[in-house]
């Protein structure tokens, strides 16, 4: 059989951080040691019923079964202007300020392409979500990524982009509260984007995937779109997967400056398909749930994380307590790097961690374990790891 060559671009892309540790997973899954995977990001919760209701009826109906608009129905762009203005106080025109898509993978993907130049850059953090260093890639951009500090609170400081990375920007991407290291915004941050994006000309991508898991049930994470003018500068990308327990959905959308998303919705026309019709009704009644029943939604995480917290305590484990998604990013041992301490997790406790240096060399000296693993699943690790007596 031949075997053909990949293409320039293919090879130069890294391999995919979670196909990399699928792969490890199956490698340690033993009947007397069952893996304990701590490294994927996909909610353990079931979908709302209100929503799956929503769908089974929209299969039914016969205007779903052909082919959808690339544009989404009204209905759906409307339901998310409504959204946005219920929770944001952000006022947005249904049919020039909103996109939806498959996925907001498409999105933080899909965004860079459409607005990026040969040769610009796209400024992001270091460490961040490996997606961001592809976009670059595939937009045949560079890719600069602010270092993000513990004793910064792992906020990236704008202060400190080279000038010529600053002169040839393209594009920034932000993504809080943040994956890996779950940190916050904070007005500062969004306003010492704005005063960058404004200086240099540059629009901002922001990747709100975990829009609605703060750091407890009382923290409202912020949006961009916090800051007064910044529809004008940016976009912002959200996902169903996290809010609404829909990740198999495949469901997003981004809202905010015209004519990016102008721009984003004609590379979508020529490399995307559209989303099922029957799905976008059913995100319709997902958009329409009140803040408790969001609230209601996450809160698992919220309690999760505080046992979490206290196991962690217990085994000396140091730890910052505020941090948000379902996620949680902790130190390694001194004795080690991440790639050591997370090989060493899977071989003597069959647990799977993600390195932190998966999400860039700024990871490095720490491990990102999920809350999405489920409570027993998540307390028998930590009993493996306390087995180990690294701590």
């Amino acid at each position: 059989m031949p075997d053909f060559n990949a293409s320039p671009l293919v090879d130069a892309l890294e391999e995919n951080l979670f196909s990399v540790l699928e792969k490890l997973a199956a490698q340690v899954n033993t009947p007397d040691l069952p893996l304990i995977d701590l490294s994927s990001g996909s909610p353990d919760q079931p979908t709302p019923p209100e929503v799956v209701a929503s769908l089974q009826a929209a299969i039914e109906r016969s205007e779903n079964h052909g082919y959808p608009s690339f544009w989404g129905k009204p209905q759906v762009r409307q339901a998310i202007a409504d959204f946005y203005l219920r929770h944001y106080g952000v006022a947005l025109d249904p049919d020039s300020e909103v996109a939806v898509f498959q996925g907001s993978h498409i999105g933080v993907g899909g965004i860079p392409r459409a607005v990026l130049s040969p040769g610009q850059y796209l400024i992001s953090t270091d460490p961040c979500y490996p997606i961001y260093r592809s976009a670059a890639l595939q937009s045949q951009a560079c890719f600069y990524g602010l270092p993000l500090r513990a004793e910064n609170q792992f906020l990236p400081d704008f202060n400190e982009v080279p000038d010529h990375v600053a002169d040839n920007a393209g594009l920034i991407v932000l993504n809080y509260p943040h994956n890996p290291t779950g940190a916050l915004a904070t007005p500062e941050l969004f306003a010492s984007a704005l005063r960058f994006a404004r200086r240099y000309h540059v629009p901002i991508l922001h990747d709100f995937a975990y829009a609605a898991i703060g750091s407890d049930t009382t923290d409202t994470p912020l949006s961009l779109f916090s800051q007064l003018d910044a529809k004008a500068w940016g976009v912002e990308t959200y996902t169903f997967s996290k809010t609404f327990n829909m990740a198999g959905w495949r469901f997003g959308f981004v809202v905010g400056n015209a004519s990016i998303i102008r721009a984003f919705k004609k590379l979508h026309t020529h490399s995307y398909s559209t989303v099922f019709g029957a799905i976008q009704d059913a995100a319709v009644t997902a958009l329409a749930l009140p803040s408790e029943r969001l609230a209601q939604l996450v809160s698992v995480y919220h309690q999760r994380r505080e046992r979490v917290l206290q196991r962690l305590a217990a085994l000396r484990w140091p730890v910052r307590e505020t941090q948000g998604t379902f996620f949680l990013w902790l130190a390694v041992p001194p004795a080690f790097n991440s790639q050591q301490f997370a090989h060493l997790l899977l071989q003597e406790a069959h647990v799977l961690v993600a390195p932190g240096t998966g999400f860039g060399q700024g990871g490095e000296g720490f491990v990102r374990i999920s809350l999405t693993a489920g409570e027993e699943a998540l307390q028998s690790a930590l009993d493996r790891i306390a087995g180990l007596n690294l701590f």
